[in-house]
């Protein structure tokens, strides 16, 4: 009778709940001017099926049934939140615009957990303006700084070096070793070989295996790992700054890189510069990794381009004396190189949306956004918009030939969100290519399309069948 009497209380419960829960749904998408949509299920909304898994560079099932149905710009429930969803160029471009003014950041909270309440991505206002000046000026040093270019090519020579006796690569995997090895190097001049660059290396690796895991915090869970690992990371980065600021050349091997940029801030505290390192590194480590393996996945399936890029860089490396290290001059050399950067950018989609939040009533063209509301400016959309690309699903880097082609490509995100370290991230890419095309041509190895779950993942780790060139 008691334990009958307890299922009654549970079921009333959940009824009263599951009725709040609705008539708090019908309430928010009963605004006026709103775009047509769907809710979708109590409490997880239509989340499930945003997040199902699809080719990096096509929109996916669900954006593209929303879209026939209800439009470019349509209503949702995503993320715990009543949210507009937006394909529309128009209007990307203007939430990217008005950042701070009419919309601002609004990452769900599990990603506070571990990126830190500092994260330059979740961060607003004049917080925002100031870790980011810093982002800023630690990039204008690195493009300055005489060691940056030599260091980039002798981790890239390293690391295609390494690959002369194997008839197979994990070039993923590859990617992200070679891109945090030269963020650790360029950041803090550790070699990742010495114990402490090791240590970093290790618990980096486990930090962000946390992006694309259920976001249970429980011991034991490989989220709950990932938010301890950057603990530690957070203490190690501290450690490293405060013996710096004492003078201690600790685990430099030649200086004190480009923390010292960081270390000069006066506006600072400890916590902020913390947080700036592990921005830098994650910013320079992750992104740069996914859209090199997109670059070699999609030369993989393009033998004439591949054929062009070699070219390219053997008028390049004709011109150089035996053992000469690549300079600026050479970069700007690369035009092919880096139009095929850019259009991996555009085709692969490594930043498949953004999230935003109206700060206030926000009216565009028709329809109104209420305050409050989640906007995610989904900016896959546009690169693959035939409005604005001729045949978008074809990987034609032939197209950047036209220089209007960057004004339809926000990759890098766009207004005070710019990504700062994007001219980094392409010399760190051309390089490494240099090296690549001009020793090894390859096959893709299995199936392994770049999917987007949301970040672009290759689930198998991108495995190249090698064939080593001659000299």
């Amino acid at each position: 009778m008691v334990e009958f009497s307890l299922i009654s209380v549970f079921l009333c419960g959940l009824v009263l709940v599951l009725a709040l829960l609705l008539k708090y749904l019908r309430k928010q998408s009963n605004h006026e001017n709103l775009p047509h949509g769907s809710m979708g299920l109590p409490f997880c909304g239509e989340t499930l099926g945003f997040l199902k898994p699809h080719e990096s560079f096509s929109l996916g099932s669900f954006l593209q049934q929303r879209c026939s149905r209800y439009g470019k710009v349509f209503k949702s429930h995503l993320f715990g939140s009543p949210t507009i969803v937006s394909c529309d160029c128009d209007f990307n471009m203007f939430i990217l615009q008005n950042e701070g003014k009419l919309f601002e950041a609004d990452y769900p909270k599990v990603m506070h957990y571990i990126l830190g309440n500092l994260s330059l991505i979740v961060v607003t206002g004049d917080l925002h303006k100031k870790l980011r000046s810093t982002a800023v000026s630690f990039v204008c040093a690195a493009k300055c700084q005489s060691t940056f270019l030599p260091s980039v090519e002798k981790l890239a020579l390293s690391s295609v070096n390494s690959w002369r006796h194997s008839k197979q690569v994990g070039f993923y995997v590859e990617a992200k070793k070679f891109t945090i090895c030269a963020m650790l190097k360029l950041l803090l001049d550790i070699n990742p070989d010495k114990p402490l660059g090791s240590e970093i290396l290790e618990n980096f690796e486990t930090y962000m295996s946390g992006f694309i895991s259920f976001p249970l915090n429980i011991p034991g869970t490989t989220f709950s790992n990932a938010v301890k690992a950057r603990i530690r990371l957070s203490s190690i980065v501290k450690e490293i700054i405060i013996k710096r600021r004492r003078g201690d050349n600790v685990g430099s091997s030649e200086g004190e890189g480009l923390l010292n940029v960081i270390l000069s801030k006066p506006n600072l505290c400890v916590e902020e510069m913390v947080s700036i390192v592990l921005d830098l590194m994650f910013g320079g480590y992750e992104t740069t990794a996914k859209l090199l393996s997109l670059i070699a996945y999609f030369l993989g399936q393009s033998p004439d381009l591949l054929e062009r890029l070699k070219e390219e860089h053997q008028v390049i490396r004709k011109s150089k004396v035996d053992g000469e290290s690549l300079n600026w001059e050479d970069f700007k050399q690369m035009k092919f190189t880096l139009d095929v950067i850019n259009e991996a950018t555009r085709y692969g989609n490594v930043v498949k949306f953004l999230h935003r939040k109206a700060i206030r009533d926000v009216k565009f063209k028709d329809f109104v956004i209420p305050a409050g509301w989640k906007v995610l400016p989904i900016l896959s959309a546009g690169h693959l918009d035939p409005l604005f690309h001729e045949n978008p699903s074809k990987f034609d880097p032939s197209r950047w030939e036209d220089t209007s082609t960057c004004k339809k490509v926000t990759a890098f995100g766009g207004g005070s969100r710019l990504c700062p370290g994007a001219d980094i991230a392409r010399v760190e890419i051309a390089f490494f290519l240099h090296h690549l095309v001009l020793n090894y041509r390859w096959k893709i190895k299995s199936d392994d399309c770049p999917l987007a779950i949301p970040y672009v993942e290759f689930t198998q780790g991108l495995l190249l069948d090698l064939e080593k060139l001659s000299s």
